[in-house]
């Protein structure tokens, strides 16, 4: 039995293989995914605003799915940020990027809507320092950075988005 339904679900790998959609209804020119490039110019402006407010960060950049794009380690940069910053923008990433980290964080207070939500899924992180990355409408990935204080991470993650014209 075993062998015949391997075998039946043969002809669908085929299509599957030879199809130009990802059974998602989307082709791979209408995915819209933060490329190398993106990713690249995200960490470079973030970690410039890093280093002209004298802090060390480790700056992750994810895809939609939370898959690492681009990393950057700063000189003298904590070693456990890289944990914090990957988790930040993975955090972001599990949410489709309907919230930073910061927002989140507002939400899982005693008594408020996602209280204990951080212990549910382990590595979600809710304090700042994780954001989206929109693009023409579009979440195309997330950044997270650790190394600071809540409100240097979020101003340094800041600078990212911006340098590639988020629209978050």
């Amino acid at each position: 039995m075993r062998s015949l339904s391997i075998l039946l679900s043969l002809p669908l790998l085929a299509y599957a293989q030879s199809s130009s959609t990802n059974f998602l209804g989307s082709s791979p020119t209408q995915r819209h995914i933060i490329d190398q490039v993106q990713a690249l110019q995200v960490i470079t402006a973030a970690a410039t605003k890093a280093a002209n407010i004298s802090v060390a960060e480790q700056i992750s950049v994810v895809d939609p799915s939370g898959a690492l794009v681009a990393f950057l380690k700063m000189d003298n940069a904590f070693p456990a940020s890289f944990d914090i910053a990957t988790k930040k923008a993975r955090t972001v990433a599990d949410f489709n990027g309907a919230y930073t980290t910061a927002d989140l964080f507002n939400l899982t207070q005693p008594g408020d809507a996602l209280f204990g939500l951080e212990e549910t899924n382990g590595g979600l992180i809710v304090f700042g320092g994780g954001l989206p990355i929109f693009v023409g409408g579009f979440f195309i990935g997330a950044i997270g950075c650790s190394g600071g204080s809540n409100d240097q991470d979020v101003t340094i993650a800041t600078a990212g988005v911006n340098a590639i014209g988020s629209t978050s």
